[in-house]
C-alpha cells in the first residue's frame, strides 16, 4: 500500500493565529497540488482532518482526482491539554485505523496538519515516542510512504515542486 501524507494549504492561522479557512493562496496551492497528485499518483480514497483548512484541501483534491473523502477528528493537530505522549498515541491509533481500513486500496491520501504529519511519519518509521525529530512540511507539502513487502520506504518528503 502507498500513502500520500499531505499538509493543508496556507490558512488564515498563519496570518492571524486563528483556526480559519484557507486563504486565496491556500486554495491555489491546493489546486496545484491536486493537479500534480491526479497526474502522478492519484489516491483511491482520501482521509482528512475535520478542521476546516484540511477539509477544504481534501475536498479540492477529491474533486480533481474524483474519489471519496472520509473525515476523522483524530487527524487534527495536538490539542492544548494533550501531552506529547498522548498526541503520539492518538496519531499511532488513527494511523493503525487508517491502514486497517484502507487495505483494499493501492494508494490512499491523508490530509492533515504539520504536527500530526510528523507523528504519522514517526509511526511509519517506527520511531519511539520520546524522539527529538521533526518532519517539516510546507503548505501542501507531500510525503510519499510505501509499504513494500521487503521494506517500508519513504519515497520522498515535503515535496512542493507543484508550487513552482
Amino acid at each position: 500500500m502507498e500513502i500520500l501524507v499531505i499538509r493543508h494549504g496556507e490558512s488564515e492561522d498563519k496570518i492571524v493565529n486563528a483556526l480559519e479557512p484557507l486563504t486565496s493562496l491556500g486554495i491555489e496551492q491546493s489546486k496545484k497540488m491536486s493537479v500534480r497528485v491526479s497526474k502522478e499518483f492519484p489516491p483511491e480514497l482520501i482521509w482528512s482532518s475535520t478542521l476546516q483548512r484540511a477539509k477544504q484541501t481534501a475536498d479540492i483534491l477529491a474533486n480533481i482526482v474524483d474519489c471519496e473523502v472520509k473525515y476523522l477528528d483524530d487527524l487534527c493537530e495536538q490539542k492544548v491539554d494533550e501531552s506529547d505522549l498522548k498526541f503520539y498515541e492518538r496519531v499511532q491509533q488513527i494511523f493503525s485505523f487508517i491502514k486497517g481500513n484502507s487495505s483494499q486500496y493501492k494508494r490512499v491520501a491523508i490530509v492533515s496538519h504539520g504536527g500530526t504529519i510528523t507523528k504519522l511519519i514517526e509511526n511509519f518509521l517506527q520511531l519511539p515516542s520520546n524522539n527529538n525529530v521533526w518532519f517539516h512540511t510546507n503548505s501542501t507539502g507531500i510525503h510519499f510512504l510505501h509499504y513494500h513487502p521487503k521494506a517500508d520506504i519513504l519515497k520522498f518528503s515535503n515535496s512542493t515542486c507543484h508550487l513552482t
